[in-house]
């Protein structure tokens, strides 16, 4: 069963970093892109970041460009969303999530449970 489990979020003030993490179970991690999305307190889920199985491809939302890298390693079934230059409207509940392509990471693949980031001014 595929099931990709985040965390590391918190409390951080606006201008500092966060480290958050997903591990995937249960596929094989290096076939599969891995994708990151967040969802602000009343309103929809949004795509943030995804990267390719191999690592050799990224996409990011224009919102988290230069401050947002993600990053993954294999060998742990591991993906990263390392944020840097925090904003309070970077607050929300960020969820991971498998997808076959970074091109169908909007329309299918696999959802993993959310973590809180809150950023206060």
């Amino acid at each position: 069963q595929v099931q990709p489990v985040a965390s590391g979020g918190g409390l951080v003030q606006a201008g500092g970093s966060l480290r958050i993490s997903c591990v995937a179970s249960g596929w094989i991690f290096s076939s599969y892109a891995m994708g990151w999305f967040r969802q602000p307190p009343g309103k929809e889920r949004e795509f943030v970041a995804a990267i390719s199985g191999n690592g050799g491809g990224t996409s990011y939302a224009d919102s988290v460009k230069g401050r947002f890298t993600i990053s993954r390693e294999n060998a742990k079934n591991t993906v990263y969303l390392q944020m840097n230059s925090l904003k309070p409207e970077d607050t929300a509940v960020y969820y991971c999530k498998g997808a076959l392509s970074i091109a169908t990471m909007t329309t299918q693949g696999y959802w993993g449970q959310g973590t809180q980031v809150t950023v206060s001014s």
